[in-house]
């Protein structure tokens, strides 16, 4: 997992409340356990006018024009701003396997559904919640300024708009130490790799048949 310090991004508005799981990735997009690949399939049902199935050429897809994503403006866009109870519905994990792979490193919303704000972290997404009226502001920013870009310090634990305005945020330090560590809960299992290999010395000498 990549470290997350310091992110700049271009920020894309979803401006809708109790965006479950299933428009995240409906459910014909979860026969792959691979964690790559879901990025095309985003949002599948809103971004694209005809129904979408594993295999198909993207690409070749009628776009739906009035999805917000699809807007040349959000091309490219990072953070994803939305509102409350954003991830709602089953616990895939598949959902922050495609928000990642769509290109998304920060969530701004009012609320999260709880196992899908602890997913996020677990795949090197940061999920923040901020005040209603600070994501009420951002919105506006959003759509009257093109281009809107926000500062993402983690360290600081501070949003920074480009007018100097700095939104405070809360998290975890347990899970902020691992994002600006890189550490996923396969990185933080290694980090004891030595004495790993020193109980399974140890245990072949004592139970030497059960490894035979």
């Amino acid at each position: 997992m990549d470290k997350f310090v310091k992110f700049d991004g271009l920020v894309a508005p979803l401006d809708r409340n109790n965006v479950d799981t299933d428009a995240i990735i409906p459910k014909q997009f979860l026969k792959s356990i691979k964690r790559s690949g879901f990025g095309p399939n985003a949002f599948d049902e809103w971004r694209y006018m005809d129904h979408g199935e594993p295999g198909m050429d993207n690409s070749q897809r009628p776009l739906n024009p009035n999805f917000v994503l699809n807007q040349q403006r959000y091309q490219g866009a990072s953070i994803l701003l939305t509102r409350s109870n954003f991830g709602c519905g089953s616990s895939r994990e598949h959902a922050p396997w495609a928000l990642g792979d769509y290109g998304f490193k920060v969530i701004l919303a009012e609320s999260f559904a709880d196992i899908f704000f602890n997913n996020c972290f677990k795949n090197g997404i940061l999920p923040l919640v901020l005040p209603k009226a600070e994501i009420d502001a951002l919105f506006g920013l959003t759509e009257y300024s093109p281009g809107f870009k926000l500062t993402v310090d983690l360290a600081q634990q501070q949003v920074v708009r480009p007018d100097g305005h700095v939104i405070p945020f809360q998290v975890d330090p347990f899970r902020k130490e691992c994002l600006l560590n890189g550490w996923d809960d396969i990185g933080l299992t290694l980090r004891h790799a030595d004495k790993i290999r020193e109980f399974e010395d140890r245990r072949k000498q004592q139970l030497p048949w059960l490894f035979a």
